[in-house]
């Protein structure tokens, strides 16, 4: 951008690496990288394709190849994946998040569709969450051939990670509170990293700062702010995580995020909801790692532990 634009060139908002906003409505998402077409991965044998839900959204649908499926031809657990980035970059068609898919279909296996929602700040919250509501509704209703023939809808997981995370979160508390018998209860959500922050530092965080900032830009009716309960579902008032609508919980940390503290403490609090049944909620701390890292250096040791305690989890009847 030019320095002859002026006051245009005034930078009102600055959450690098994820988003600069400019004076002048100018966004820069230094990030982003360019979409790739779903189709046959080489790697994996998966398959996937594109599936538009609305004008704004779609999903991007993963089936593993036959030699993957259980013998018998028993149905596949579904997986509903969420990306993150903030509510402000990311897309399905991400080249990290389609190898990822395309990895995690092919370990369980399972049929995996990866949710495509509208970002902030073009499309404020609860656009994100209200794209991501109707895509698991989409999913539920078994619509696509696909999740027809092949998907066990009484298998129905939720993952993501960072936003992704918050994404689950919302949708399974969404699910439990909106209904007192969902026609389909989750079997389980996989919090990757999520992204939760509150008022008030804990463990080794730092003051709010600039992650305050992120989720009042994304959440412009925060009510009090980073003690939102769609924020800081342990803040006071949240609504109990007892109304979480699933069987079991996994949350992954990585030691060298700053949002560790965050994700222990969330699964610690369901424990307790669930009456210190801890078996109903499996944590997994990757050390020497920093946050979302698996999708950066999908090679390393550590993602692929990662990878396959996720799909051990998925897996398990």
């Amino acid at each position: 951008m030019s320095s002859d634009a002026g006051d245009d060139d005034d930078v009102v908002h600055d959450f690098r690496p994820l988003i600069v906003v400019y004076k002048s409505g100018w966004l820069e998402r230094p990030l982003a990288t360019p979409p790739v077409p779903p189709g046959t991965d080489a790697a994996t044998g998966v398959a996937s394709r594109d599936v538009r839900l609305s004008a704004a959204s779609f999903v991007r649908l993963y089936l593993p190849p036959p030699c993957a499926a259980v013998a018998g031809g028993e149905r596949l657990p579904v997986v509903v994946y969420f990306h993150g980035g903030g509510f402000v970059i990311g897309s399905a068609a991400s080249p990290a998040y389609h190898r990822c898919l395309n990895d995690l279909a092919a370990a369980c296996p399972a049929v995996a569709v990866s949710v495509d929602y509208r970002l902030a700040p073009e499309h404020p919250l609860p656009a994100a969450y209200e794209d991501s509501a109707a895509a698991l509704a989409w999913v539920l209703s078994a619509a696509d051939p696909w999740l027809a023939v092949h998907g066990d809808l009484s298998r129905v997981f939720l993952a993501g990670d960072s936003a992704g995370g918050n994404i689950c979160h919302h949708l399974a508390m969404r699910h439990g509170l909106t209904s007192q018998h969902p026609p389909h209860r989750l079997k389980g959500i996989v919090l990757i990293h999520p992204w939760f922050w509150g008022k008030e530092p804990i463990g080794g965080e730092a003051a709010a700062g600039e992650q305050k900032g992120l989720w009042e830009f994304v959440c412009p009716d925060a009510a009090d702010g980073a003690d939102d309960p769609r924020m800081n579902p342990t803040a006071a008032g949240a609504p109990g995580l007892e109304n979480l609508a699933c069987e079991k919980v996994m949350v992954c940390v990585a030691e060298g995020d700053t949002l560790r503290w965050r994700g222990r403490a969330y699964a610690e609090a369901v424990v307790r909801a669930r009456g210190g049944e801890a078996a109903a909620v499996e944590l997994l701390e990757s050390e020497g790692v920093g946050h979302v890292f698996y999708l950066f250096e999908p090679g390393h040791e550590k993602a692929d532990e990662l990878l396959r305690r996720i799909a051990a989890f998925i897996s398990a009847k």
